[in-house]
């Protein structure tokens, strides 16, 4: 029997998907850079546009990476949408000075442990902190949330940009959306759920990679943040 006292619950269900791999970054921090990326592996975006829904609302950064890694999805047969947002809160940290320098050397020489390249509320010289970049995050987020509240949002982002979305998730805490690694071309799931007295988020999949049950194809993972090993400064 239905309540009529019960206010009505609203899920609106985020689809993030991560840009395809920057293969001409010469080993360089790129941040907000208008770089390519590589969306020639057909494997893995079949199997990303096998996972997306159908007759959702689209959005991207305003970096051309995202533009392209969406465009390989629809290549597949998927089908494109009339029109995909371009927006600019999406756009991965701007990292300042930092970028165009050697990622290995400059991520070796911050602390052990680190999850990121900086600490949450340090700005990089001339750019942003990641705090700065989670509140524009948010702010769109919450925009979206109420202008396509019901919707499947499929929204291509960056590294940076995704962790900021799952530290909103996590009840507001962006150093939490840090420990998580985001992988090119990877799905992540975030559920927003309201009513008129209660607005929660769920997280039913982080990191989701559908193509990775074929060993061939695992050239896409790439650093969004301190992932350095010693191998790969050897």
């Amino acid at each position: 029997m239905s309540n009529p006292g019960k206010s009505a619950v609203v899920t609106t269900r985020w689809w993030w998907v991560r840009h395809a791999p920057v293969r001409s970054d010469g080993g360089n921090i790129y941040g907000q850079t208008d770089i390519a990326c590589d969306t020639s592996d057909r494997y893995v975006f079949e199997a990303v546009a096998k996972v997306l829904p159908r007759h959702a609302v689209w959005v991207a950064s305003s970096l051309m990476r995202t533009h392209q890694t969406a465009e390989a999805i629809w290549n597949t047969g998927f089908p494109k949408p009339a029109t995909m947002a371009k927006e600019a809160a999406f756009a991965e940290q701007y990292l300042g000075k930092w970028q165009g320098t050697n990622r290995a050397a400059f991520l070796a020489s911050r602390p052990a442990g680190s999850h990121w390249f900086a600490d949450i509320a340090e700005p990089s010289p001339g750019g942003e902190s990641f705090m700065d970049l989670y509140n524009r995050v948010r702010g769109a987020i919450d925009r979206i949330n109420v202008e396509h509240a019901g919707r499947d949002v499929i929204a291509v982002g960056h590294g940076g940009t995704i962790k900021a979305a799952i530290g909103l998730a996590l009840g507001a805490q962006p150093e939490k959306g840090l420990v998580f690694d985001v992988d090119n071309c990877s799905v992540t799931r975030l559920d927003y759920i309201k009513s008129e007295t209660v607005s929660v988020w769920r997280l039913p999949m982080v990191n989701q990679q559908p193509w990775i049950a074929d060993a061939a194809h695992k050239a896409m993972h790439q650093p969004a943040g301190p992932e350095v090993t010693t191998s790969k400064l050897a």
